[in-house]
């Protein structure tokens, strides 16, 4: 048996001392005036946080189906063990950075929910925001699950090469410093962003250009594969696997944009049919434009259309009409496709094209809003530059700058940071052996299924 390290233990002991110090908190009793409560509306949330949670075995299958066979395990793991990670630091302490009492309008007071207080019994209301009409702990469960898929995206960039103790405090790290701030932001009724008067539905933002830029950042300091730099392509372990977490996905995000109404009425509905349609016009507009480039319509080439579509409408879904929804999916699967294209002309090493799909198609997201939002569809949004509103589509790109800027440069001292006191990536052996049988001591028992280029 290997001697065990202080830097090994030390997860297990803060995870102690963190269920010890649990103990101690006092209980909350549930709020029991239902009068301000809608029972359509707690079911509905339920049932989208259970979708959204979803997404994250789907996410698991979507990126395991496209590594090495050698590295299926351990991509799978990194997504699911996110839930875990963030669930617990999400009591503690993340919910109150996000959603506490604001602090300048940059991060929530840590001490309003320490330990979910006051969340059981606490009336269904941010500081400065409407009443809810559901209780204010299934409204922290519902953005609970927001907060575990978002550093679970960042893992198809740094694939096959992060050792997994660096991905754990990543994900400490990254939730604490970039998610929590832009949550608290963008969607605490006090954050400076929505002051400001952006709009962000439900992420493009706060999910999806974060996810994606920590992602960028994350390639850049772990540096290239060895098969990336000796140019071997290595097939996808299981396109399958893809296609079953394209299907996971794309359902759990009914419930990641329908489910951010926060209520079960037409503003539900409306976002319902546009994450549809964008996701369909997504995964077409990408295989086709796929067509005209020369190549042959593939499965892959659909889902990851699909998913770009998603992401594209996210932050719209609740702002923008039906019709307009099919340019949003169309055009972001085009300029995703050009970045995937010029991004492997590149020596960057996104491995599973993370900063292309979602930080683009985030970007591009953020900027349809601004366009085509109309208050027809949602009269407490605004009217884009389409209905006369050029002031707003400024304001939702000078927002986006500033993400963009926040994330990429705070996700880069992390992951600085990381290699500091831990090792951050695996050795060329590991590597090579595979990340399943080296960190993990376990094998994927699949076999690949090849694409045939065209």
């Amino acid at each position: 048996m290997s001697k065990v390290t202080i830097k090994q233990v030390a997860p297990f002991v803060l995870l102690s001392l963190i269920a010890i110090a649990a103990i101690f908190v006092k209980s909350d009793a549930p709020t029991t005036d239902p009068s301000t409560y809608s029972a359509a509306d707690i079911t509905w949330i339920l049932v989208s946080s259970a979708l959204v949670f979803l997404m994250t075995p789907g996410l698991a299958f979507f990126y395991g189906g496209m590594v090495d066979r050698k590295n299926v395990i351990s991509t799978m793991m990194k997504s699911l063990v996110a839930a875990g990670i963030v669930s617990v630091l999400w009591v503690v302490v993340g919910f109150s950075l996000c959603f506490g009492d604001s602090i300048g309008g940059f991060i929530g007071n840590p001490s309003t929910f320490l330990f979910f207080k006051n969340v059981v019994s606490g009336a269904p209301a941010l500081q400065g925001g409407a009443p809810l009409t559901i209780p204010l702990l299934l409204f922290s469960v519902f953005q609970l699950m927001f907060a575990i898929i978002t550093p679970g995206l960042v893992v198809g960039a740094v694939a096959e090469r992060i050792r997994f103790t660096a991905y754990v405090l990543f994900v400490v790290l990254f939730s604490l410093l970039v998610y929590a701030p832009l949550a608290h932001w963008s969607w605490h009724p006090n954050g400076f962003l929505a002051k400001m008067g952006v709009f962000d539905f439900a992420g493009g933002t706060v999910v999806h250009i974060s996810a994606g830029c920590a992602a960028l950042a994350g390639a850049l300091v772990l540096k290239r594969r060895h098969t990336h730099i000796e140019h071997r392509e290595i097939p996808p372990a299981n396109v399958p696997y893809v296609l079953i977490g394209t299907g996971l996905l794309w359902f759990g995000w009914f419930g990641f944009n329908a489910g951010s109404a926060l209520s079960a009425g037409p503003l539900a509905v409306s976002a319902f049919a546009t994450t549809n349609t964008a996701a369909g016009a997504a995964g077409l507009s990408w295989m086709f434009f796929d067509v005209v480039r020369g190549k042959k319509p593939s499965a892959l080439g659909f889902c990851i259309g699909a998913v770009v579509g998603l992401v594209a409408i996210t932050p719209a879904a609740g702002f923008v009409a039906i019709p307009q929804s099919i340019f949003i999916g169309a055009f972001a699967a085009i300029v995703s496709n050009v970045a995937v294209y010029y991004k492997q002309k590149s020596t960057l090493d996104d491995a599973l094209d993370v900063f292309p799909c979602h930080g683009i198609g985030g970007m591009v997201g953020m900027l349809m809003t601004g366009l085509f939002a109309t208050k027809t569809v949602n009269p407490a949004g605004p009217d884009g530059l389409l209905y006369g509103n050029s002031a707003f589509f400024f304001i939702q790109l000078k927002a986006m700058l500033i993400v963009v800027a926040f994330s990429f440069v705070v996700s880069f001292a992390i992951f600085k940071f990381i290699g500091l006191i831990l090792p951050l990536r695996v050795s060329k052996e590991e590597e090579a052996e595979g990340l399943d049988a080296t960190q993990h001591n376990e094998e994927y028992a699949g076999k690949n299924i090849a694409l045939v280029a065209s």
